[in-house]
């Protein structure tokens, strides 16, 4: 599963993506019609879960994690570090602008408290077979555009076609298995896929950005731009200064404002995003009142950096919220294209180089746990020894995956925090001579049967990170192995990163309670070679291929459990990365001016469904003055 806005490698702004709830809707959310169609009986209704049932029945008003009495009105401001120069997050060209998904509406709108599901947005209904071999959607007769224009089959079909002809190739993956997609009706489009098990797929489908066909017609779809788009959704673009701010305004007449999937959501009637240099000045502005909201990244800001009388006062709130969702992987990502990286050895060998227990006791406060999995912080993580079905998912690849995946547990190695690793570098130095690598007596450095030196360079984003690459390239030192850092602007690292031209860098896959498709993007051999996609590992395994569709043809939720763990523990055994940390809370900060829902989902933080209080708003104004735009 994945949001319906592709996330870049840029500075954007990020809040949480999908989780879990294990309430079940007391009647069935879709009612089976006999029907001539391929793939047995249909079920048409106003949602759809990946597995089991919904949460929410047909006459639902409002998500439970939703206040539907929240008052509107009130600017948002928030912050990105980095540029922008795109108003088209679609294309692998340009940076586009923070925020800008909100101008848009999708087929169906997942919900935040359930593994899994969508309900109907610009689709009023969803039609699809048992066999799920293919999906329909009718779209709603009110369904506008910002211009009064209907939303129409054409502009499903134009934009399902024209993102997987030119948009990124993460869409090419995504969208791989549907073999043609037709009007079949005054309001409906047909989608129908390829032969094979792929339940995700009408989920996939109902996350489809659609565009309006009749204002780009005159435009060039893969060409950045800077001309405010058309849209249908709850914002649209009001003004804007390039790559410093970019100021959404909510759409007055808005078509979509009484359904039940927004009732209390986007409250605010204006939500503005400044542009700053970097992280340091990005707090420092936060910290002046500059801007409302900020999620914290950085464990030594969070631990020391709101020391101000703001917060003693009450004028600002610091708040770690609980969540559930997977938080993915996080890690020092090896460039496999490239030598040393493609052997296995080395790649192990430079993770006991990593001394995370001593990053975390003097560089995060303590914050973090250690990451071990690709689906960390869910049942999804492959923990122990292969269980029973976990076995019958792997046994088919013995003898094509390391042995360690039957036998053993993965866990990354591990020091006593004392900033002392020398049994672990003992460990890397074994591993090295094992791939090749001696010390060279007279120059002390790490070189080959060639003598070539093993150096590399690590590509950074942020210059925060630095603090933690450099005890990192010390212990590589010790080795004999030289690791230069290099810091660049997001624009740059973008590109970089799309071309695949770097040797290490931070990389994060995120992922969700029910992974699917997108896995494609992130470890197939397909997207190893499409620049632009996130197999920033270059991995390129048909065992990983044939274990990924097995994780999309899962037919229930225990069979995704049990092939995503298969998948987890051959890609952890796979030393494809260093894995870094993780923590399961937001860090949120925030200027006492809002109101927002009793229930947090276990997605986390919806900024959405907060909303400005006048009361607080006034009373803050008038205790400390801010600046105003």
């Amino acid at each position: 599963m994945r949001t319906s806005v592709l996330p870049r490698a840029a500075a954007t702004l990020v809040l949480a993506c999908a989780l879990v709830a294990n309430v079940r809707a007391e009647e069935p959310a879709t009612a089976p019609v006999a029907s001539p169609a391929a793939g047995g009986k249909v079920h048409s209704g106003h949602g759809i879960a990946m597995h089991g049932d919904l949460k929410y029945g047909p006459d639902f008003k409002h998500f439970d994690y939703a206040n539907p009495d929240a008052p509107a009105g009130g600017r948002r401001k928030q912050a990105a570090v980095g540029t922008f120069d795109s108003f088209n997050p679609f294309i692998v060209r340009g940076n586009p602008a923070a925020g800008i998904g909100q101008i848009y509406d999708t087929l169906m709108t997942s919900s935040a408290d359930e593994p899994f599901s969508e309900y109907g947005l610009l689709a009023e209904k969803i039609e699809v077979p048992e066999d799920r071999s293919w999906v329909a959607f009718t779209l709603r007769p009110e369904a506008r555009w910002h211009d009064g224009k209907p939303v129409t089959p054409e502009d499903v079909l134009f934009s399902f076609e024209t993102l997987r002809a030119k948009g990124q190739p993460f869409y090419r993956a995504y969208y791989g298995n549907v073999d043609k997609v037709e009007k079949t009706g005054p309001r409906t489009v047909t989608f129908t896929f390829k032969p094979g098990e792929n339940r995700e797929l009408p989920l996939i489908l109902g996350q489809l950005n659609v565009l309006p066909k009749h204002w780009w017609a005159s435009r060039e779809f893969d060409k950045t731009s800077l001309e405010a788009p058309l849209g249908s959704g709850p914002y649209k673009i009001k003004s804007f200064e390039p790559g410093r701010r970019v100021v959404y305004e909510r759409v007055r007449d808005y078509w979509g404002d009484e359904l039940p999937v927004n009732a209390g959501r986007n409250n605010v009637d204006e939500v503005e995003i400044d542009y700053y240099r970097d992280d340091t000045v990005e707090l420092e502005a936060f910290k002046a009142g500059e801007y409302d909201f900020r999620l914290e990244n950085s464990a030594k800001a969070w631990a020391t950096a709101y020391d101000v009388p703001a917060l003693k006062s009450g004028l600002m709130k610091k708040e770690a919220i609980p969540n559930k969702r997977p938080v993915g992987m996080q890690a020092w990502a090896f460039n496999t294209r490239r030598k040393p990286f493609d052997d296995p050895r080395v790649r192990e060998a430079l993770g006991y180089a990593f001394d995370f227990e001593w990053s975390n006791q003097n560089l995060f406060y303590g914050q973090y746990k250690r990451t071990r999995s690709f689906f960390d912080n869910s049942e999804l993580a492959a923990t122990g020894l292969p269980s029973a079905a976990e076995l019958a998912v792997l046994e088919p690849f013995r003898g094509r995956i390391p042995e360690q995946v039957f036998t053993t547990e993965y866990q990354p190695p591990k020091t006593d925090g004392s900033g002392d690793a020398r049994q672990n570098l003992r460990k890397a130095a074994e591993l090295l001579a094992q791939a090749g690598w001696k010390v060279d007596p007279k120059t002390r450095k790490l070189v080959n049967a060639e003598g070539k030196e093993l150096r590399f360079t690590i590509l950074l984003v942020s210059p925060l990170f630095e603090r933690i690459a450099l005890p990192f390239v010390k212990n590589l030192e010790r080795l004999g192995i030289t690791a230069d850092v290099r810091t660049v602007d997001s624009a740059q690292y973008r590109r970089l990163l799309d071309e695949f031209d770097y040797d290490v860098v931070v990389a994060n896959w995120p992922q969700s309670n029910s992974p699917g498709n997108e896995q494609r993007s992130f470890w197939g051999s397909a997207a190893a070679a499409q620049h632009g996609s996130q197999n920033y590992l270059g991995i390129a395994d048909p065992t990983i291929d044939a274990l990924i569709e097995a994780v999309i043809a899962a037919p229930d939720r225990d069979a995704l459990v049990a092939r995503t763990r298969a998948l987890d523990r051959v890609l952890q055994w796979g030393q494809w990365v260093i894995p870094q940390w993780h923590i399961a809370d937001d860090r949120v900060a925030y200027w006492d001016k809002f109101g927002r829902p009793a229930v947090v989902p276990d997605q986390g933080v919806q900024i959405d469904t907060w909303w400005i209080d006048p009361a607080k708003a006034k009373s803050l104004e008038a205790r400390q003055p801010r600046p105003q735009s």
